[in-house]
């Protein structure tokens, strides 16, 4: 596909728990060769560097799920076309609900955190979730991993050399309150971590996992999957074989973007 093809519908890059909305800037670049306008905006409170965010980490205190939601549909309200949201992480739960509300074309939902519902709940997962969840405290402050969680959670299917440099380069604290949001969201009828999985009328849905992902296991995005069966819109699923959470920030990124480009030309966007 040619670079001088000018797509119609922008993209919009969002980032999950930690890591810096900066990191898409290959994803950016990579879109824009095929035509595509490209933003990734970070999440209220974040800093414009990856330095700013963590020498001002008080801006992300009880930041929320709804909150990150308002803040993405207000940048959306702002232009006359609507754009294709790419979401990795709690960005992948954030762009469901922006396709749900009708306020994006479509979505790519990358290791989406799981969404109201869910029932599957892995050891891994729960390890990943640990050093939030393990105080009730950070529920309303911003929680910094250590490279060895960080190791754990994202980086595990690389060296701890490769882990701990995209550690070094992408990390940011993030707000506690989203995970404590998703993690009791069964427990609430009004749960900000619920999305419409049937009757919405929207546009397409991509749903992709790496297989040997410990934050979000394949098992947890193959229920969410199956939770949008015998809805009425398009929704599919791919999996990315030995590929963990930083797939779309380590050297195999291509591969998931490649994917996911390619999956957006076969629905005509």
């Amino acid at each position: 596909m040619s670079a001088s093809v000018n797509k119609s519908n922008p993209i919009l890059f969002i980032h999950g728990l930690w890591i810096h909305s900066s990191a898409w800037a290959p994803w950016i670049d990579y879109f824009g060769k095929h035509g595509y306008a490209a933003t990734a905006p970070g999440w209220p409170g974040d800093g414009d560097t990856v330095e700013l965010t963590r020498a001002n980490p008080d801006g992300m205190n009880d930041v929320g799920i709804q909150e990150i939601c308002e803040h993405y549909a207000d940048l959306i309200g702002t232009s006359d076309v609507k754009p294709i949201a790419i979401g990795h992480s709690f960005g992948g739960l954030i762009a469901q609900e922006l396709l749900a509300n009708d306020l994006v074309a479509a979505a790519v939902a990358i290791d989406p955190a799981p969404i109201k519902g869910v029932k599957a709940l892995p050891f891994s997962q729960l390890k990943a979730a640990f050093p939030v969840l393990s105080n009730p405290g950070n529920r309303k402050k911003a929680v910094s991993l250590t490279a060895k969680q960080f190791h754990y959670g994202f980086g595990n299917t690389l060296s701890e050399e490769a882990s701990d440099e995209l550690f070094e380069k992408w990390t940011i604290p993030g707000p506690g309150r989203p995970l404590f949001e998703d993690a009791t969201a069964n427990f609430h009828r009004a749960s900000p971590a619920a999305v419409e999985t049937h009757d919405a009328v929207r546009g397409p849905l991509l749903l992709t996992s790496g297989s040997d992902d410990h934050t979000v296991p394949a098992k947890v995005t193959r229920e969410v999957f199956e939770m949008y069966s015998g809805g009425v819109s398009v929704t599919e699923y791919q999996e990315f074989e030995g590929r963990g959470h930083s797939l779309t920030i380590d050297d195999g990124w291509e591969e998931v973007a490649s994917a996911a480009l390619t999956w957006l030309g076969d629905k005509g966007l």
